[in-house]
């Protein structure tokens, strides 16, 4: 079953945290799953379904929640980049 962490929207003009599934890899990595209602003309994720992320705990919407903080070295969108 996915964990849900969030990644950080681009071009919102404002600060905009968006749920995603994501599998863990270990205690800092996960693999962003794509969900079914997503749509890149509609937003701009800052990582892309497939990536393999760093998490660390944010506040967000005053709670305690994991968020993308960058692309793992190890992630397929790092490599391609």
């Amino acid at each position: 079953m996915a964990d849900q962490i969030y990644i950080p929207l681009l071009d919102e003009g404002v600060d905009v945290w968006r749920p995603v599934p994501a599998w863990r890899i270990d205690q800092t990595r996960y693999i962003l799953l794509r969900p079914r209602d997503y749509d890149p003309a509609a937003e701009t994720w800052a990582f892309p379904p497939g990536s393999v992320v760093e998490v660390r705990t944010r506040q967000i919407d005053q709670q305690s929640t994991l968020a993308a903080e960058r692309l793992a070295p190890d992630s397929p969108a790092a490599e391609a980049g």
